[in-house]
């Protein structure tokens, strides 16, 4: 008796970690539908992060700085940043600072925002992100600063 076989059996693909990789982009198992998903914690929910919304309140470029730092060592390495976003006193911490002296520290934060929603696939848009930005700096830079958190405290509880 014989066998027909129609396709030979294939190795199964290994396990790829794109860059970029990471941690849970959606810890809070926020519904996501095509439009994305909401931000874990609502605008107004600032004050829950007394500690980051004070910063951010006298010095939003320190906040800035280090949710910037936070997002690029996710988006780049795959993984949290050592120390936390580094140092109150690195370079975007400074251009934030110059241009907020001139009332402009929120375009900063409106490109950041814009990365940070893309990477969780937040709803939003340029617009929106914008008028939170300006009207908002502090609430807008402890929501994002909140995001970054739930990605990099998943690292502690998974196993690869």
């Amino acid at each position: 008796m014989s066998r027909n076989y129609q396709q030979q059996p294939a190795a199964t693909a290994g396990m790829v970690v794109a860059p970029g990789g990471g941690g849970n982009r959606n810890a809070k198992n926020m519904p996501v539908d095509a439009d994305g998903r909401e931000w874990s914690h609502g605008l107004c929910s600032c004050f829950s992060e007394c500690g980051t919304c004070v910063m951010a309140t006298c010095f939003p470029c320190v906040v800035y700085g280090k949710n910037k730092h936070r997002y690029e060592h996710l988006n780049n390495k795959g993984t949290p940043h050592p120390d936390h976003g580094g140092s109150c006193c690195s370079g975007s911490c400074m251009s934030h600072g110059i241009f907020s002296i001139c009332g402009l520290g929120f375009l900063f934060q409106m490109g950041n925002r814009g990365h940070v929603r893309n990477r969780y696939n937040i709803k939003g848009g340029g617009c929106n992100d914008c008028c939170t930005s300006f009207w908002c700096a502090p609430c807008q830079l402890t929501q994002e600063s909140r995001e970054l958190d739930l990605e990099e405290q998943s690292f502690g509880v998974q196993r690869y």
